[in-house]
């Protein structure tokens, strides 16, 4: 590739770090850049620091800054809490308190991470033609020439699930320095750059611990009654936010009162395990969480909203056939696909699916991982049998 302009998001993390020396060692002009987004208005303890939001962030730009002068480029940390209160916690408090399952990270990427940032990175007059990031996923070309996302070559790292709503206009200018890299080999060419967080451990949670209560500190979310599929009231629930599809511990049932609905329950469903309940709906308008056997978390099929559908014109006629993941770490699974009127969608699995969260994504790959399209899970399809 002839050497050109690159801004290159930096978090502090060992990926984004090797994404800038390797595109430095190919003799590209690169600045970093990194969106800050803590306010520190929230109550997160500063203990908790493995997380992409929260107390942390100082110490990650310190490393960005280091990185930079390390590697000889430019580095500017660009202020966007504003954005990031508007767009993402906003979003993730209205989603959880209607009794969905959002994903911050998809909102973030597709409007903060490639929309805010890179637009007010120009608008600093930070000089540059492309955005590049340490994402594991990799852009190819569609049978129509668009570029087109596709999965990273290590699926064990593939990212490509949380980027599925960066379509061809964005993708164009693009790059993805570490799609065709596994995660041993960053962290080797760390140590032969000579970089200091070579071994520094993965941000895994969106918030650390995943404890989420301190979002919801100015919006106390009421208790209410946790009920069988019959609407039978077995205790109470702490508030919908603290509660997800498929969730089986911390329910404070008592064993009684949750031995008897199972077994109701699963006499019914034909379900063998009489005893464990597991959330498997979140009744926002009742303010009621429902649980039943394991047996009710299995769907054939679900309907989506806001599906973004990018294959070609020879794709054919509906239905389309795809392999889809409904969760970021699983594999994907073969299904059938028809997109709809005003990004509607009907998806149907080959195999049953467990524990569909309504809010959550579902992302649809071809057979050479390209993404086919992705859209909001807003509810599942049964099976009959």
């Amino acid at each position: 590739m002839s050497p050109k302009k690159i801004a290159v998001g930096l978090s502090g993390g060992v990926d984004s770090a090797v994404a800038a020396a390797l595109l430095v060692e190919e003799g590209h002009s690169v600045v970093g850049i990194t969106m800050k987004i803590w306010s520190g208005t929230i109550s997160i303890p500063a203990s908790a620091k493995e997380a992409c939001y929260g107390p942390g962030e100082a110490e990650d730009v310190a490393a960005c800054e280091e990185l930079c002068i390390k590697l000889g480029i430019e580095y500017k940390a660009i202020d966007l809490c504003a954005e990031y209160e508007k767009r993402v916690l906003e979003y993730f408090r209205k989603e959880y308190l209607a009794g969905r399952t959002p994903n911050p990270c998809i909102v973030c990427n597709s409007e903060l991470k490639f929309g805010f940032l890179t637009e007010r990175a120009q608008e600093l007059g930070l000089d540059f033609e492309y955005f590049a990031t340490g994402h594991y996923a990799r852009i190819g070309k569609g049978t129509e020439g668009r570029p087109r996302l596709r999965a990273a070559l290590d699926p064990a790292k593939d990212q490509s699930y949380f980027l599925y709503k960066l379509g061809p206009e964005i993708l164009a200018k693009v790059l993805f320095p570490l799609g065709e890299l596994t995660k041993p080999q960053v962290r080797e060419l760390a140590r032969r750059y000579g970089l200091e967080l070579a071994d520094k451990p993965e941000s895994q949670d969106f918030i650390a611990g995943g404890d989420y209560s301190a979002l919801f500190a100015d919006q106390s979310p009421e208790s209410g009654d946790i009920v069988d599929a019959e609407g039978r009231v077995l205790g109470r629930h702490r508030g919908l936010p603290f509660y997800t599809i498929g969730q089986r511990r911390g329910l404070g049932i008592g064993a009684s009162a949750g031995a008897s609905a199972s077994a109701s329950a699963s006499t019914e469903a034909g379900c063998a395990d009489s005893e464990a309940l597991y959330v498997v709906g979140l009744d926002a308008a009742r303010n009621r969480v429902i649980v039943g056997p394991n047996s009710g978390l299995f769907a054939d099929g679900l309907v989506a909203s806001d599906f973004r559908f990018y294959a070609g014109s020879d794709a054919g006629e509906a239905p389309f056939k795809g392999f889809a993941k409904v969760r970021q770490n699983q594999k994907p699974v073969a299904c059938s696909f028809e997109p709809g009127a005003e990004g509607a969608c009907r998806v149907s699995f080959d195999d049953s699916q467990r524990a569909l969260a309504p809010g959550q994504s579902i992302v649809i790959y071809d057979v050479e991982g390209f993404v086919l399209g992705g859209g909001i899970i807003e509810g599942s399809l049964q099976r009959l049998h």
